[in-house]
């Protein structure tokens, strides 16, 4: 399998993580600095910088202080030059399911996340 394809899934198992444990140091080893984070689902624009998505993850309580159930899940990812890619990926936090669009760039010998656009869903909960 290319190498590429295995970095890129690398990267991702460090992002789910991040997320699942609310830990601004993983996330920190995937985004760029100068990422951005943006989402349109209610219909206004939710946008971030590093520097203010970064605090909003270390406020909230982790997904693994709850003992959530994972639903981490590569969709695809797809090559637009050697060190240039795109990864669909799913996960959940709470009650929110979401579709996440990261856009890679393999700069200083890693792939790093440069924007996540996504959607999400409202999962009811189970009664």
């Amino acid at each position: 399998m290319d190498q590429r394809y295995q970095e890129v899934v690398a990267s991702l198992e460090t992002y789910f993580d991040g997320l699942y444990h609310s830990d601004t140091k993983r996330l920190g080893q995937v985004f760029h600095p100068q990422a951005i984070y943006a989402c349109a689902t209610e219909g206004t624009l939710t946008y971030h910088s590093m520097a203010t998505y970064f605090p909003v993850v270390d406020a909230r309580p982790a997904p693994a202080s709850r003992n959530e159930k994972r639903a981490d899940r590569i969709v695809s990812i797809t090559f637009a030059g050697p060190v240039t890619a795109v990864a669909i990926v799913n996960c959940a936090i709470g009650p929110k399911y979401f579709t996440d669009i990261l856009t890679f760039v393999k700069l200083d010998g890693r792939w790093q996340i440069m924007s996540k656009v996504f959607h999400f869903d409202l999962v009811p909960a189970a009664a």
